[in-house]
């Protein structure tokens, strides 16, 4: 049995703690509907940005660029395209575990894959916020808004979670 994670616990804990009375396989399909929510929702967002990173080659001050801004672009072009791939890794995932009773597998490498995706959206965007400021005000504020995007990211996005699961005292399953 998975919990919404993917991660593997005994059936009669599952559904006794959050009071759903679903068999694995519901539980996997819905935990496999949320997944793909969460993934329509991310793979929006990492297409618009990595489109917007390689017209950025394009424009006219793309060459008024200094060695630094040059690498740090590239960097981010790399991270937003591999964030694209990893994104998009469980439809590949599913097609080749289709119909093989395979569901619990590609929920919990999903799960892993998500985790994954954020993470490259968080160097993306902070990266991306880093570079912007760079070219605009300066190396120091590029640098400081770059680290504020990440620490705000890790925040809402780690830190805030971890609060909300401990002040309602759930605890992550192995």
């Amino acid at each position: 049995m998975t919990n919404d994670h993917g991660h593997g616990h005994d059936l009669d804990d599952a559904v006794a703690g959050d009071g759903r009375d679903e068999t694995e396989n519901e539980r996997l399909d819905r935990n496999w509907n949320e997944m793909l929510q969460e993934l329509r929702v991310i793979q929006t967002g990492t297409q618009i940005l990595t489109g917007f990173l390689l017209a950025a080659a394009f424009q006219s001050r793309f060459g008024d660029l200094d060695d630094y801004q040059r690498t740090v672009y590239l960097c981010l072009v790399v991270a937003s395209i591999l964030t694209t791939v990893f994104g998009l890794a469980p439809v590949s995932l599913h097609r080749a575990l289709f119909r093989m009773q395979a569901k619990a597998k590609v929920v919990h490498l999903t799960d892993r894959i998500l985790q994954a995706t954020m993470a490259g959206v968080a160097v993306t965007l902070a990266g991306t916020a880093l570079l912007v400021f760079d070219v605009v005000l300066g190396r120091v504020a590029g640098v400081v808004i770059g680290a504020v995007v990440l620490v705000v990211v890790l925040a809402l996005w780690v830190a805030v979670p971890r609060m909300a699961r401990r002040s309602a005292h759930i605890e992550p399953r192995a």
